[in-house]
């Protein structure tokens, strides 16, 4: 469960997550904008006019990443991810194609992480 590999992977995860969570809460772009176009641009305006949805998406993805880079309750950030990665998958696969690369990255990343720490959830389907 705490292999070298493993932990790579669960850094590399965090430190995306603090970047993507804290660029929503604080309106930084270090990288080229993204810019949205039809759908996705009506869908993420939409998100923005509510006030709180992409602070709250934001918030719990620093959360996560804090956990994950700093190796706490890392089963449950995982279990807590999952929902969100999930969501960030299917609005790149319907609404936004170009950042169907970095979605997918984070689902496996996320669904390798699940699969090393299975144990913990064993119990949860018994």
């Amino acid at each position: 469960m705490n292999s070298t590999f493993t932990k790579i992977l669960r850094i590399i995860l965090g430190l995306g997550l603090l970047f993507f969570g804290l660029s929503k809460l604080l309106n930084f772009n270090f990288m080229p904008m993204h810019i949205y176009t039809g759908d996705a641009a009506i869908f993420i305006d939409s998100l923005s006019n509510t006030g709180y949805i992409l602070k709250v998406v934001g918030t719990f993805e620093v959360l996560i990443g804090l956990l994950l880079v700093i190796n706490k309750w890392v089963s449950f950030a995982l279990i807590l991810l999952a929902p969100i990665s999930v969501n960030i998958f299917l609005f790149h696969l319907f609404m936004d194609t170009p950042g169907l690369i970095l979605a997918m990255v984070v689902i496996v990343l996320n669904a390798i992480l699940i699969y090393k720490h299975w144990k913990v959830y064993r119990p949860l389907f018994h």
